[in-house]
């Protein structure tokens, strides 16, 4: 028997959705989005790092970062500095590390339940494919 590879892609794709749509839902009762709590892990990830950094590491375009990055300013989670040349460097506020952390703490909720069908080994197993498909990326 051969995989239905667009149904697979497809399956991912489910995957992927739920995941977002459950995890930016719940991380709505601590008055971040999903978007914003993954910007917010990004800059604590990488101190320093450049707006381009940023943008690639979260899945966006720059204009798209800058942008959410200044709505991220605006409600005093991140500050944005001058680095070497034209480069914006972001770091984090006390204000964007308690959201980042409520943030950890409703995401580890989210993902236990979202993982909970999967015994351990599947779950191992299933990371070793993904990372697989990704090694390239």
């Amino acid at each position: 028997m051969t995989t239905d590879l667009e149904v697979l892609g497809l399956e991912v794709k489910r995957a992927q959705y739920r995941n977002h749509r459950t995890m930016d839902a719940a991380l709505h009762d601590v008055g971040i989005t999903l978007v914003q709590w993954d910007a917010l892990r990004a800059i604590e990830r990488m101190p320093g790092g450049s707006g381009h950094d940023l943008a690639v590491a979260t899945f966006q375009s720059d204009q798209s970062f800058s942008a959410l990055a200044t709505r991220l300013m605006d409600r005093g989670l991140v500050t944005r500095s001058a680095g070497r040349g034209r480069r914006l460097e972001y770091a984090l506020t006390d204000s964007g590390r308690a959201a980042l952390e409520d943030g950890y703490d409703v995401a580890r909720g989210v993902l236990h339940d979202l993982f909970a069908p999967l015994d351990e080994t599947q779950r191992a197993e299933l990371l070793r494919t993904l990372r697989l498909l990704t090694a390239d990326a």
